[in-house]
């Protein structure tokens, strides 16, 4: 059984209502603007997460975001030629 549900009235720009209820899918627009929510909330803690790194050990440099970034895409990379060598 899901986690208990509440019912809230929230305000949002037409437009921004129109293009999610039609993104919605069969979930509908209240699972939408949940899941919406919910990845917000994650973002959020992050950030809280970064500053409180960065206040402790001095902020990420650039060179060091390109490195985490390139090996990322090496990692990926792999895993496609994994992939397409187990087929």
């Amino acid at each position: 059984m899901g986690e208990p549900t509440g019912k809230y009235s929230i305000t949002m720009p037409r437009d921004i209502a129109e293009a999610a209820k039609a993104r919605s899918g069969p979930s509908g627009l209240s699972a939408y603007v949940a899941a919406a929510v919910a990845r917000q909330i994650e973002r959020d803690n992050l950030n809280e997460l970064i500053t409180v790194a960065e206040a402790e050990h001095g902020p990420i440099t650039d060179e060091e975001i390109q490195a985490l970034r390139d090996q990322l895409h090496q990692a990926r990379a792999q895993q496609t030629q994994g992939g397409a060598n187990a087929a």
